[in-house]
Order: C-alpha cells, then sequence, then structure tokens
C-alpha cells in the first residue's frame, strides 16, 4: 500500500484526529471546535491534523474494492473458459427462473456464484459511493471517482445480463458474441480504472492536471489504449481458444493461418502483435514517468509495470505454447488486470497536480 501514500502524506489531508501520530503527541480537536469535512481539499495548506478511523477506513475499504472487484473479474473468465455461461439459461436476474436455485449441475453452480458475487460487487460499489459523498466535502475527486465507479458497475451489469439474455454465452460462436464481449471488457476496465483512482485520492493525492504536462498525457493516453487494444485482442483470442481447442501447437498455427478457419480464429494472430507493440508504449511510460516528474513513487510504479509487462509477456508465450490451459488463461487475464491497475497509478501520479496548482 506504500504507493498510495501521498507526496504529503495521508495525515496532511484529514481535519479529524484519529490518536497518537507515530512521530509525535497525540492530536486533538478541542471540545468547542466544529469537526471539518473528513477529506478537505488538497489546496488547504493549513491543514496537518492526523485522519480519523472514518478516513482509514474509506482507504481500506477503497482498496479492498478494487482487489474483491479483480477476484470477480477472474472468475467471470473462468465461467466462460468452461463454457458455464448458460448455466442459468437465459434468465436473468433469476437463474432458471428462480431467486434462489439449488444447483443441478456444476455450470449451474459456477454461473449462480458468479451473479452472486457480482451482485456483492455492485452493492460494494453503491456503499463505496455514499461513504464517498458523506465524508468527502463538494468537489473533492473522491467522490467524482466513486459517481464514475457507480455508473460503470451499472453499465457492467447490464452489458453482462445482455450477454445472457442475448444467449451469447457457452457455445455461441458468433462474431456478436466477441464484439459483446469486447465492450464487456472495456467497461470492465474503465470500472477498475475508476475504482483505482477512487483509492488513490482517497489516500490523499491530487486530482490530475494533464494540462501541465500534455507531451506526458498524451504519452499515457497512449499507453492506456495500447492496453485496452491488448486487452480486446486478447479476450477474442481466448475466446476462440474456447470455442475451437487446438490439439497442438502445429494444429493451432495452422487454424491461425488457414482461409477456411473461423474469424475468431484468424483474428487471434493479432493479440502477440498488438502485445508487443503496446509494451513498447508501456516501457516509454514507465521511463518517462520518472525523467519527467523525479517523484519517487513514479519511479517505483515505473519499476513495477516493467516488471509485471515482463511477466504477462511471458505468460502469453506460455499460453501460445500450452495451448491455453484454463488455469493458465485466469493467472494471464488477473496479470492484465494487475498490468492496467498498475499503468493507472503510474498516470495519476505522473499527472498529479502540483501542490502549489492545486485549487
Amino acid at each position: 500500500m506504500g504507493c498510495l501514500d501521498g507526496p504529503v502524506g495521508a495525515r496532511a489531508l484529514y481535519p479529524i484526529g484519529r490518536g497518537r501520530d507515530h512521530r509525535g503527541p497525540r492530536a486533538t480537536v478541542p471540545p468547542s471546535t466544529p469537526r471539518g469535512p473528513l477529506i478537505p481539499r488538497a489546496s488547504d495548506p493549513t491543514i496537518r491534523a492526523v485522519p480519523d478511523h472514518r478516513a482509514r477506513f474509506l482507504r481500506r475499504y477503497a482498496v479492498a474494492t478494487v482487489v474483491y472487484n479483480l477476484a470477480v473479474i477472474v472468475w467471470g473468465a473462468f465461467v466462460r473458459a468452461t463454457g458455464s455461461g448458460a448455466g442459468c439459461g437465459d434468465h436473468w436476474p433469476m437463474c432458471n427462473g428462480e431467486v434462489l436455485p439449488v444447483p443441478r449441475s456444476l455450470a449451474m453452480f459456477i454461473e449462480f456464484t458468479h451473479r452472486v458475487t457480482s451482485g456483492i460487487s455492485l452493492v460494494a460499489v453503491a456503499a463505496l459511493l455514499v461513504l464517498a459523498f458523506r465524508w468527502a466535502p463538494k468537489g473533492h475527486p473522491v467522490r467524482r471517482g466513486a459517481v464514475f465507479s457507480g455508473a460503470l458497475i451499472v453499465s457492467e451489469a447490464l452489458l453482462g445480463a445482455g450477454l445472457v439474455l442475448f444467449r451469447l454465452v457457452a457455445g455461441n460462436t458468433s462474431m456478436t458474441r466477441a464484439w459483446f464481449g469486447a465492450a464487456h471488457l472495456v467497461n470492465t476496465f474503465a470500472l477498475v480504472a475508476a475504482l483505482t483512482l477512487t483509492a488513490w485520492w482517497a489516500h490523499g493525492h491530487r486530482r490530475l492536471d494533464a494540462r501541465a504536462r500534455p507531451g506526458l498525457a498524451a504519452l499515457y493516453a497512449t499507453a492506456l489504449v495500447a492496453t485496452l487494444a491488448v486487452a480486446v485482442t486478447g479476450s477474442i483470442a481466448a475466446l476462440g481458444d474456447t470455442l475451437f481447442p487446438a490439439r497442438s501447437f502445429a494444429e493451432g498455427y495452422a487454424q491461425d493461418f488457414s482461409a477456411g478457419a473461423h474469424l475468431l480464429l484468424r483474428l487471434r494472430i493479432w493479440h502477440p502483435v498488438v502485445a508487443v507493440a503496446a509494451s513498447v508504449a508501456l516501457l516509454a511510460g514507465a521511463v518517462a514517468g520518472y525523467l519527467v516528474t523525479r517523484r519517487p513513487a513514479t519511479r517505483w510504479l515505473g519499476v513495477a509495470l516493467v516488471g509485471v509487462v515482463v511477466v504477462q509477456l511471458g505468460l502469453g508465450l506460455a499460453n501460445v505454447f500450452l495451448l491455453a490451459p484454463v488455469a493458465l488463461q485466469l493467472g494471464h487475464l488477473l496479470v492484465a488486470d494487475l498490468l492496467w491497475v498498475t499503468l493507472v497509478l503510474l498516470a495519476a501520479s505522473a499527472l498529479e497536480r502540483a501542490p502549489d496548482a492545486a485549487a
């Protein structure tokens, strides 16, 4: 969690004392002093008190919401990889017409579990939105991040429902399923980005200021779009691997270049090409961020991004040569999510508004 500590420390952004500071005496608020907002504007130079228990809870809860949603995403990929998407039939939100069904098959259990965990995710994000508006003052970026997270979790649920209601699951091999699934994935990544930024701002960081460093902002925008392109091509490749499994590497290679092969298979070859190209943008962002800002947090996030990129490329190669076993697919997706989170944090750190520019 060290990378989420603000440049001036989260303690400098919360006016309510919570106890003894590790570097000084206990901070107190006189009984006659009215309690101020939990998260005041980062530009206020007079704030020096330590955070209270509510501030600490909000920070931890925001991070926990990110982690939980990553787990839900991986389980969703498990639903697709095991062909369990039709486990509850074409009913939504009920499962085979039942609110609390008794699973009668493994596919039904897997799909219903995903729906339950997704519902909990919706409640968790809604709670984050409520906490942000109760404890953060008007205009604070935590509120904005929570609003975007709330909107995106709703669209996430609707896109997931569409996959079920339009029967774009299980053995459906249409390109409609591929593009619908790609849109679902883009929305998922946007949701993770919004939740990540909400957690970042909850830790006392200032809002972004892309206009102060337009060149760096353009570089990170390119890296983010490139990463989304990798994710989309990866989802298409994974769907092709699931629907048309190859028995050997040679057979899979022949499928990629066969004129008679399904379009999902012929598009699969673009995933490694886009991944290598995106890696260049990611590495450039990792180096440029620190060279421009000289911020320690940006440096360490850049190092972390390079490490995650290397691991992800290795997992991608293993997927190709081992014919994409389910466990490896899930690991590949999880690392992709971690790469996305790291990139979002790196961009937020590099583009964070300077203290004297915050308003």
